[in-house]
């Protein structure tokens, strides 16, 4: 995967692909795409790390570990591609990401939320907010309903290609772990009340958090020249998305969620 994020970004660059990008999407991305690496970033390196130390048995730890792999290699793709495009757009700022996200109003719900997971002391805890409810609700709303969405029509076939692979990593290896691990404690014969009551205290923190943050980032979503779908049907989506995990997880739709 990363040698196919390598390729495509050498053949955009080799091509002049940049160059059909419009002005308002080359501050989108400077700005938008960079704040997001701050996000897998601080995830991959303080909550999924640390989790992974806390946790009690190593095949908690080997997949916590990869989880948090995953997260610091995306961040370090994002950090790769800005440097590309500081190269390669004219007139893109490389460092605008950090007063995005150090003082935006649209990301500072996001910024808020991502400093509240890495401050949880409960592994279990942390894994479950992370994978269950923030990326669902918040990740893949900000990944595919957003941006690989309005991509295309902005002129860039480069971008989703790396968002995408974060995606891929969540949806196809780190989630299904997620599952797996908290099935067997919804599905325990002797403490699945026990459990899904303490799962149902942490939806109760986590998914206000989470909403909350999700619809800061809408002024997003008026930003580029070709908009994606509307908000609401983004973040539609994504909690039907989230439900989902839930019924897999045999829990039920938190009263947050309607928020």
């Amino acid at each position: 995967m990363v040698r196919q994020i390598n390729a495509n970004i050498e053949t955009a660059r080799e091509t002049k692909a940049f160059e059909q990008w419009n002005r308002n999407w080359v501050t989108f991305v400077e700005r938008n795409i960079g704040a997001w690496m701050h996000v897998e970033h601080g995830l991959g390196l303080y909550l999924f790390a640390n989790a992974n130390r806390r946790a009690p048995t190593n095949m908690h730890n080997n997949a916590i570990s990869v989880n948090s792999m995953h997260r610091i290699r995306t961040a370090q793709d994002l950090a790769l591609y800005n440097l590309t495009l500081s190269e390669e757009v004219a007139g893109f700022d490389g460092t605008a990401h950090i007063e995005t996200w150090n003082s935006d109003p649209a990301w500072q719900g996001v910024r808020e939320v991502a400093e509240q997971l890495t401050a949880i002391d409960d592994w279990c805890e942390a894994i479950f907010a992370a994978n269950v409810v923030f990326e669902p609700l918040v990740g893949e709303l900000f990944r595919s309903h957003l941006v690989q969405h309005a991509a295309p029509g902005n002129g860039d076939f480069v971008t989703p290609t790396i968002v995408g692979a974060g995606e891929y990593d969540y949806a196809q290896r780190d989630l299904r772990y997620t599952i797996a691990m908290f099935e067997l404690l919804t599905n325990d014969r002797e403490f699945a009340d026990h459990n899904k009551a303490l799962l149902d205290q942490w939806l109760q923190v986590w998914v206000p958090r989470a909403i909350s943050a999700a619809r800061t980032l809408q002024p997003l979503w008026s930003q580029p020249d070709f908009k994606p779908p509307r908000f609401e049907d983004g973040l539609d989506r994504a909690k039907s998305r989230f439900s989902g995990i839930l019924s897999q997880l045999s829990l039920g739709e938190p009263k947050e969620l309607t928020r």
